[in-house]
């Protein structure tokens, strides 16, 4: 049993220091002489997940919750593997698993609220969502997951009370004006969607701001005439004319 745990230890030590490879060589010599052993597998899992070998470390984290079901810590790392190779259902199941044997862990419930949106389960994810906001009715993540599901359920009302407790609880947040943006606009507040989403622009990069001035394109679009609308069609010119002020939706 010292034995045991000594080499546990000596696996943990390797991957907390970012070893991986040590990781990989002391399990495989675990398991091969002990095929069922959890935490072994466990540990090997958090290895590859590392390395990026993601159906690999799926493989042993399921190993893991096989070997012994009620681990929280084995769970919560499959989830978290099948969420990183975008298996969105499956984790949102182990997220679901975890939120309701412990219904006091806020943290879970917005994971599965999390994956369900991203498998466009809007319903359960807005459930889950709701779960957590009950839990901790200031918790900004909550009130942005329900945000979010209600926009794109189309529940003009619901989703920007969300937003706008969203922004309220944290007005810099970047994803909370961006809901908020959302909601205006699915309420027929075009002008104010459009502001937000223009000021949003002024703090974003990258990715982020791409998606955002890609909405603000389409709610121009919208609202534009012909011109208006061929301009928006061309995004370097949409970029220029909003650069000299030159477009505006009222």
């Amino acid at each position: 049993m010292v034995a045991g745990q000594t080499a546990y230890a000596t696996i943990r030590a390797a991957l907390e220091r970012g070893d991986h490879d040590e990781v990989l060589r002391l399990t495989d010599a675990t398991l091969a002489g002990r095929p069922g052993d959890d935490a072994a597998h466990e540990l090997r899992a958090r290895a590859l997940l590392a390395l990026g070998r993601v159906e690999e470390a799926e493989r042993h984290a399921a190993d893991a919750v096989r070997l012994d079901p009620d681990e929280v810590r084995y769970r919560e790392l499959l989830a978290t593997v099948l969420a990183s190779r975008g298996a969105h259902r499956d984790a949102a199941v182990e997220f679901g698993w975890l939120a309701r044997n412990d219904p006091r862990q806020v943290a879970w419930a917005l994971a599965e609220a999390a994956e369900r949106l991203d498998a466009a389960q809007e319903a359960r994810g807005i459930e889950a969502a709701r779960r957590a906001a009950r839990l901790e009715p200031d918790n900004v993540s909550a009130q942005l997951a329900l945000a979010r599901g209600l926009t794109r359920l189309g529940d003009a009302r619901g989703a920007l009370a969300a937003a706008q407790r969203a922004v309220s609880l944290a007005p810099d947040e970047a994803g909370s004006r961006e809901a908020l943006a959302d909601a205006l606009w699915l309420t027929g507040r075009e002008a104010a969607a459009f502001a937000e989403f223009l000021a949003l622009l002024e703090t974003m990069a990258g990715r982020d701001r791409r998606r955002v001035l890609a909405k603000a394109r389409s709610l121009y679009r919208q609202q534009a005439g012909p011109l208006g609308r061929a301009l928006a069609s061309v995004e370097p010119l949409f970029r220029l004319a909003l650069r000299f002020d030159w477009i505006s939706v009222a």
